[in-house]
């Protein structure tokens, strides 16, 4: 088995982290090099890529996973050059698929593309069927038209068969994940032998140089970091709001001034029945498609009431039969100009006669009619008061914001004058460090750029105001050092105690390992069990009942020979010694949870098929990226 093991490392790795790893998917933006306008951010199949489009890109990931993670959202878990580069490449690869399919001919059929649109959860009724006015208010949300959305569903339809093409190709022989499986079932007998910490403290005799060495050797953990106690002010949205009022009367005015606003128009939807007949159909073909139509609109007037099972069984519109007809919301310019006034001409519950259009003969009737209205003054006074409220904010806060900066910089040993002439409040806070503190993520003050200019040269030694610096959308932020503490020590004498109790349990530690290994080298040429405790079983598929750290050194030892021994140091306990006496599979093994395995196994592997696909792709593509690759942070290395 370990042969296998050691033969097949790469999936191993694999399948292990399916099973012991959580994924985290990372998307995020930042401000690194971007590209040059004229040559784009990259070229692909001889098309490029945007900033514009990037940025894009980077706008709807960070939407998405504000969406999923609604609270639990923090954009700076996203702000991260990495993140940044990797949305690129997604781009990349994308413009790579398209250019295959193109090349290709791949595409989707008018029928199909209905048919899933018809499916969507988000564009059905409470009953299950289509609601062509939810389909288009959301498409409208997403600045979309139907036309927008129906391309991007077809490229991402046609994308979806080429990866499952591809996928479907990936072959994981049956052999190798059941023997993943036996490996993950597989069941150990151990016994245990723990050396505890606690047992070799009173043999520890700790010096004062054993101290000094720990001190000198750790210094960052005795470091006091540098603080600054700083006074501040805040100009932002709040403070200009106070000084901003707005009337009744400006209120009435705009109002007048604007009644097309607040007026909605005639509201028509309606559904239509249609028989094919194109510009290009024959005579003959053309007279067929009517006398058919004609034979329908009988049907119809005679059974008003099943216009839409009609519609679902004879229209020829794929678009709206299988909806009954259904148009939806009338919107000027959406339809040919014969179809649109005949809905503009009738009365609700109306059908019309026969009206032709470029497309055939269609039969017409209007579902619902809500005549035009204006809301009056009272209706749209808060909306009116709001919008004038806030230009006239966005023009005080020009005013204020110019006054603030100019203030702050000619009267730089105060404040207070500043927070004086705008009606302002010093605030102080204490124990501000040189980089931003998540805990602090909302406060004003905790933000880089001002942070940067708080711990300058200038406004540490002279104790000015910084400059107004621009910490978010519309809010302005001057601070002022009163006291600085630079880095220090904290001195040997006051941490003595607590070295002591470490350096005690650190040398203990090193007593029980020393014990452990004794014993583990005489159990070894003994083979017996004598001191261990009872035996238990550890298994990859169940909570282990010794320490985990114990149960994955049992897990990873050779078993080629038994009993088997293994000695591990235990987090918190000291030294263990185990000794595996037995290994054998579960008299009934999961079945599905193998199935589950098997699934999980085969999908990894066509990812994997799907990753080098799109390399191909993207060598035969000649993708390029032309801007400047993100380097590894701290965190990454």
């Amino acid at each position: 088995m370990f042969e296998f093991i050691r033969t097949h490392k790469r999936l191993m790795q694999i399948f292990l982290m399916l099973l012991i790893v959580p994924s985290f998917v990372l998307v995020g933006v930042s401000s690194y090099q971007s590209g040059d306008a004229a040559t784009g951010v990259a070229m692909v199949d001889g098309r490029k890529i945007t900033q514009q489009e990037w940025e894009e890109a980077q706008r709807q990931q960070i939407d998405r996973y504000r969406q999923q993670m609604g609270d639990q959202f923090d954009q700076k878990m996203f702000d991260t050059p990495e993140a940044r580069q990797a949305v690129l490449d997604n781009l990349v690869a994308e413009r790579a698929l398209e250019a295959e399919i193109k090349r290709s001919h791949l595409t989707v059929n008018d029928a199909t593309l209905a048919q899933t649109i018809a499916g969507i959860d988000a564009f059905k009724k409470p009953d299950g069927s289509f609601d062509m006015e939810q389909y288009k208010a959301v498409l409208a949300a997403q600045g979309m038209s139907p036309a927008m959305f129906d391309a991007r569903m077809r490229r991402d339809m046609a994308m979806q068969q080429l990866n499952n093409a591809v996928q479907a190709s990936a072959f994981v022989p049956r052999t190798v994940s059941k023997r993943l499986s036996d490996v993950n079932d597989q069941e150990r007998e151990v016994q245990e032998l723990v050396f505890p910490v606690s047992d070799f403290v009173s043999q520890v005799k700790v010096t004062d140089e054993m101290v000094k060495a720990y001190y000198d050797k750790n210094a960052a953990l005795f470091a006091v970091p540098e603080r600054a106690k700083v006074e501040y002010v805040v100009l932002d949205a709040a403070a200009v709001e106070s000084q901003v009022t707005v009337s009744d009367a400006e209120v009435a005015d705009f109002y007048t001034k604007n009644q097309q606003r607040f007026g909605a128009p005639e509201r028509r939807t309606a559904s239509h029945i249609l028989i094919n007949a194109n510009k290009s159909a024959s005579a003959a073909d053309k007279a067929a498609a009517k006398q058919k139509a004609e034979a329908i609109l009988a049907e119809v007037r005679a059974n008003p009431a099943n216009f839409a099972a009609i519609a679902k069984a004879k229209s020829q519109d794929p678009g709206s039969a299988e909806l009954g007809g259904d148009l939806g919301v009338v919107e000027k310019g959406a339809f040919v100009p014969s179809v649109e006034d005949a809905i503009a001409k009738l009365k609700q519950g109306e059908i019309s006669g026969l009206v032709e259009s470029e497309f055939g003969y269609h039969i017409i009737t209007v579902t619902s009619v809500v005549p035009a209205a204006t809301k009056s003054l009272d209706e749209v006074k808060g909306e009116i008061t709001a919008e004038l409220k806030k230009a006239k904010m966005s023009k005080k806060f020009s005013e204020l914001a110019e006054v603030f900066t100019d203030t702050v910089y000619e009267q730089s040993d105060s404040l207070k004058p500043v927070a004086d002439k705008l009606k302002l409040t010093v605030q102080t806070v204490d124990n501000l460090a040189r980089t931003p503190s998540p805990a602090l993520a909302d406060a004003p003050y905790n933000n880089a750029k001002f942070l940067q200019a708080v711990f300058a040269d200038d406004s540490l030694k002279n104790k000015r105001n910084t400059e107004a610096i621009e910490v978010a959308p519309s809010t302005l932020v001057a601070g002022r050092v009163v006291e600085f503490k630079p880095a220090t020590k904290r001195p040997l004498a006051e941490v003595d105690a607590a070295i002591r109790q470490r350096v005690t349990i650190e040398e203990a530690v090193k007593l029980a390992r020393k014990a452990g290994e004794v014993k583990l080298a005489a159990a070894k040429a003994s083979g017996d069990a004598a001191g261990f405790a009872a035996p238990v079983v550890v298994s990859r598929t169940k909570q282990p009942t010794i320490n985990p750290t114990a149960a994955l050194a049992v897990l990873k030892a050779d078993v080629s020979k038994l009993p088997a021994y293994v000695g591990v140091e235990v987090p918190g306990m000291g030294y263990g010694v185990y000794r595996i006496g037995k290994v054998a599979m579960p008299a009934a093994p999961d079945a599905a949870r193998r199935a589950a395995e098997a699934e999980q196994i085969a999908g990894v592997v066509g990812q994997q098929e799907m990753y080098g696909f799109i390399e191909a792709l993207k060598q035969k593509a000649k993708a390029k990226i032309t801007v400047e690759q993100p380097a590894k942070t701290d965190a990454a290395n």
